[in-house]
């Protein structure tokens, strides 16, 4: 919407006022509510994640790479998926990253949040798992905070709703100005709030009763969101249901990728039990012993090639020259040796043999 000021009306609290989408204005520069609000989030899972850290055996300071590489690259991600699947054509480069326009696509962050923080786990050294677990936990914090800056644009609401019994807040939301508006679902509180929910069914569940073995809130969180989003795609204004690269699907294209992050989480949600010892899943076993008897069949025949002399030893492999006891010293790189070569004559003061050493000097 091109204004600044938008209706926010509650018939049944008796409240109506309007609100202006800008915060406060920095040497020119308009801050949105949107931005505060996503501020706001990010702040509060970078205080959650540090502080557990330490209980994850992660290192706070190479958490600090981390989050930096995952947020960054994880907005740069999300703007690349809005980009790629806008049912519209950028005019210019300009156009596409101009994000302060709006367009930022949740599923492009997680995908670049945790794939670009997985790598960066494994460059910083930090466990990869148990920083899933703080980026989980912290992104419910973060969306949830995020989808009260789509109340304050008056954005990503649901469709129009029709029947006055249902035209009350928190049900729908008015959207439009003072003179003209219509009642649509207050999909972006529905999603905020259940994003909060999701956070306190995980730490209680997931989280608090935990046993040492990680995964359980990354997977927790791929299948709670997964079906929050997959629920209430259907519900979105067409105007914010984004298409498939640009094409139209029978199931909307957020919904397949919502189905996606389920059957991932419920992945990695059996995965992690077998690995904590509560269920055992026959066919990963099957898998794991395949490659032990492998293993072991391999080391037996090198063992029988040892043993007929057709393969060489590991300590073998390179053998030194027989002919000469040369041997370089690791710290001047010289050679030395027993050699009366190495340096012309059997000097007395480096006697090469312990008979020439006093009585006083043998061992």
């Amino acid at each position: 919407m091109n204004h600044l000021t938008n209706l926010v009306q509650f018939p049944g609290l008796g409240l109506s006022f309007q609100l202006n989408r800008v915060a406060f204005t920095i040497g020119g520069v308009s801050i949105y509510w949107y931005g505060v609000c996503i501020a706001v989030g990010l702040c509060l899972a970078l205080v959650f994640a540090f502080r557990h850290s330490i209980e994850f055996g992660v290192d706070p300071d190479s958490m600090v790479d981390v989050i930096l590489i995952g947020v960054v690259l994880g907005i740069i991600s999300a703007r690349a998926y809005y980009v790629a699947m806008a049912p519209f054509k950028y005019e210019s480069i300009w156009e596409m990253i101009a994000i302060r326009d709006g367009g930022l696509a949740i599923y492009g962050g997680i995908i670049g949040g945790f794939l670009f923080g997985g790598l960066a786990c494994k460059w910083r050294g930090v466990p990869v798992l148990p920083m899933f677990d703080l980026t989980a936990m912290g992104f419910l914090l973060g969306q949830g905070c995020g989808r009260w800056g789509n109340f304050f644009n008056q954005e990503v609401y649901g469709q129009k709703i029709t029947d006055p019994a249902w035209q009350f807040f928190p049900f729908g939301v008015q959207i439009g100005t003072p003179t003209n508006y219509e009642w649509h679902h207050a999909l972006f509180f529905y999603e905020g709030t259940l994003n909060f929910l999701l956070f306190l069914v995980l730490y209680i569940t997931f989280w608090k009763a935990r046993t040492k073995t990680y995964g359980y809130a990354t997977g927790g969180y791929f299948i709670g969101y997964g079906i929050i989003r997959g629920v209430l795609e259907p519900l979105r204004s067409s105007e914010y249901n984004l298409p498939l690269f640009g094409k139209e699907t029978s199931i909307p294209a957020m919904t397949l990728f919502s189905i996606i992050l389920v059957l991932g989480g419920i992945i990695l949600i059996v995965d992690t039990l077998r690995r904590d010892g509560k269920i055992k899943v026959r066919f990963v076993d099957n898998i794991k012993a395949k490659i032990a008897e492998r293993k072991a069949a391999k080391a037996e025949t090198r063992n029988e090639n040892l043993a007929a002399g057709t393969e060489r030893s590991l300590d073998n492999e390179n053998p030194t020259d027989e002919k000469t006891d040369e041997k370089t010293d690791e710290k001047t790189g010289e050679k030395t040796g027993d050699s009366d070569e190495s340096n012309g004559v059997n000097d007395k003061n480096n006697p090469k043999d312990k008979k020439d050493l006093p009585d006083d000097c043998r061992e």
